[in-house]
């Protein structure tokens, strides 16, 4: 089997991290592995296969020889370091939001999408999906093949590592605190994280939405190749650590029942179904941690429409709303496309 030479841009945050530990669990045909970041980490020293591999400084010339980036770092970083490192020969499969909305650049969900990846030779990145997109089209992508939907409400309850390690650790501190009884301290967000949900992520744009919530209505118009979808959203974060839920509810063009949407989605490449009410089984943060699929629950006919399922998807939003979509999207690229 032909082995590659693999960087992490990005290799101390939460999602670099993750990645690394992905590339390792789904033993990925690494030859060389390297380890990029600022010159605050430089020095610092990961594990990869029981070995120690010191994080390196990101400059130009740090992709000389590098077959595939997997980048994370902050769009500033990217929209600067990318088409470097792609001119250098390494494709790059970059995390952020830099590159997503931009028409010649693949935006990609493998399960959904993966015929995309081949447009990834026109300027040699391939973009990933918000988290928070990701997980939805997973859960849509058979529905719509079927029986086309119309129109998507979304409502999000994402984890604050979404946000990276301090916010992981504002949500400690503060929780530490006020258990304490003493004041907690507000840093990472406008306001007090635990114990309370804010509907602000990102930041509000001229037209009363927040960027996050425009992610995903534009990026699952582009993922579906679909422009005529009606998609409306709400983003809010809540205290918890990791996996972030959706409720969704869906408009499709033909009658589809709650039944064979759960038999669908039961076939479905990603997704597992958990939903038995009576048994109070359904998708919850604390089971999608640490898993790759996307999980799916609570589907039932919206009883207000003729043509309407509800349904509640989770994932963890650090693997397959980062990490792992992105290692899925290189073992695709070198399976097929390389």
């Amino acid at each position: 089997m032909k082995k590659w030479n693999v960087a992490v841009v990005g290799a101390t945050g939460a999602v670099g991290n993750e990645m690394i530990k992905i590339l390792e669990e789904r033993a990925f045909p690494v030859k060389q592995l390297k380890l990029l970041a600022s010159e605050r980490s430089t020095g610092k020293v990961l594990k990869y296969k029981g070995n120690s591999l010191t994080v390196q400084v990101l400059r130009e010339d740090s992709f000389t020889g590098i077959h595939i980036g997997l980048f994370s770092a902050g769009g500033s970083v990217s929209e600067h370091f990318a088409p470097i490192a792609a001119k250098a020969g390494c494709v790059v499969i970059d995390n952020t939001s830099a590159f997503r909305m931009a028409p010649e650049i693949p935006l990609v969900v493998p399960e959904v999408n993966e015929e995309a990846i081949k447009m990834y030779t026109n300027r040699g990145i391939i973009a990933n999906p918000n988290c928070s997109t990701i997980q939805m089209v997973v859960a849509l992508k058979p529905i719509h093949d079927l029986v086309r939907i119309k129109r998507i409400v979304v409502s999000t309850y994402q984890a604050v590592s979404g946000t990276g390690k301090r916010a992981i650790q504002e949500l400690t501190d503060q929780t530490k605190a006020i258990l304490s009884g003493q004041e907690p301290k507000v840093q990472v967000y406008p306001h007090q994280i635990a114990f309370n949900c804010l509907p602000h992520i990102d930041v509000f744009l001229e037209n009363g939405y927040t960027k996050e919530e425009m992610k995903m209505i534009k990026e699952t118009k582009k993922i579906l190749s679909d422009p005529s979808i009606g998609i409306t959203a709400t983003t809010v974060r809540v205290p918890v650590f990791y996996g972030h839920s959706e409720s969704v509810n869906i408009e499709t063009e033909k009658k589809i029942t709650a039944q064979e949407v759960k038999q669908l989605l039961s076939r479905a490449s990603g997704v597992t179904v958990i939903d038995d009410p009576d048994l109070q089984q359904y998708p919850l943060a604390v089971i999608a941690a640490g898993k790759d699929d996307t999980f799916v629950g609570r589907i039932r006919e919206d009883e207000s429409i003729a043509n309407g399922i509800n349904m509640w998807v989770v994932a963890d939003n650090l693997r397959k709303g980062a990490a792992l979509n992105a290692v899925q999207i290189a073992e695709k690229l070198i399976e097929d496309y390389l």
